[in-house]
């Protein structure tokens, strides 16, 4: 990430939290489609990242485009994301979508968000025919929308929904696992949350589990969400990633230290 893509997505973020009083599920809803609109038209595209465009065109643009497709708020941090200098018209995608996602996380409460969106995810890759459905550049990009929307029925938050249907339809290349990690790391980020992945042999006691987030978060300096995975693979112990961040204590990493040791 580019200098100025930092700059123009702290901006954007700064002005989402500025209105988050007037945020709801529709305004990140707007958002995250008005991305897809974005991403869909090269002119568009061009002339809202192109850095030596005036300010007040692009926000002209953005009024006769997306007028009252989208709310006043959306419309709002539209034209803010627009005035900003991004590194690449990739960038200003990635921060739209990213506005979207953070949206929904103010629009939504305490709604568990992120374990929703891990576990989704865990679905999804534990079932290849339904991941090739989703991610196949093949299908049309509604009829995945329902999918989800269907799968998700009655089990996950509206926000979850929001975010998930949206993303599907919009991958840019990037595989479902990546595409939900980053919406839940993003929404964590949103909350002053770090999530953790932990996956042990055997499930962790409350105790385990408390010392753990205490230790995470002396480390992290915020509050920890947790993924719990059971892997017996491991044998014992465990392996935690924390962002970019890999910590593994496994018995098989042990084994698997002491064997190149020996073979060397």
């Amino acid at each position: 990430m580019g200098s100025a893509t930092r700059e123009a997505l702290a901006q954007s973020v700064a002005a989402l939290n500025a209105v988050s009083d007037s945020v709801d599920l529709s305004t990140a809803a707007s958002l995250l489609d008005a991305g897809h609109v974005i991403d869909a038209s090269a002119q568009l595209r061009t002339l809202i990242a192109d850095p030596a465009e005036d300010s007040g065109t692009k926000a002209s643009v953005i009024g006769r485009v997306f007028g009252d497709r989208v709310d006043g708020s959306a419309r709002s941090l539209l034209e803010t994301v627009a005035s900003a200098r991004w590194s690449s018209s990739d960038d200003l995608l990635a921060g739209v979508e990213e506005l979207g996602i953070r949206a929904a996380a103010v629009a939504s409460g305490d709604a568990p968000i992120e374990s929703e969106l891990f576990q989704f995810g865990q679905v999804v890759t534990a079932n290849a025919e339904l991941e090739l459905a989703l991610s196949s550049k093949l299908g049309d990009p509604a009829r995945k929308a329902d999918v989800v929307k269907r799968l998700l029925d009655g089990t996950a938050s509206e926000a979850t929904v929001v975010i998930v249907s949206r993303l599907i339809q919009q991958p840019r290349g990037r595989r479902i696992g990546k595409l939900l990690r980053t919406a839940a790391s993003t929404v964590a980020d949103q909350r002053g949350r770090t999530i953790a992945t932990v996956t042990s042999a055997n499930p962790l006691t409350d105790a385990q589990r408390d010392q753990l987030r205490e230790r995470l978060a002396a480390t992290y300096g915020r509050d920890i969400t947790f993924n719990l995975v059971v892997d017996p693979s491991l044998v014992g112990g465990m392996r935690i990633q924390a962002g970019d961040d890999v910590i593994d204590a496994s018995i098989v990493s042990r084994l698997g230290d002491l064997k190149l040791k020996l073979a060397g």
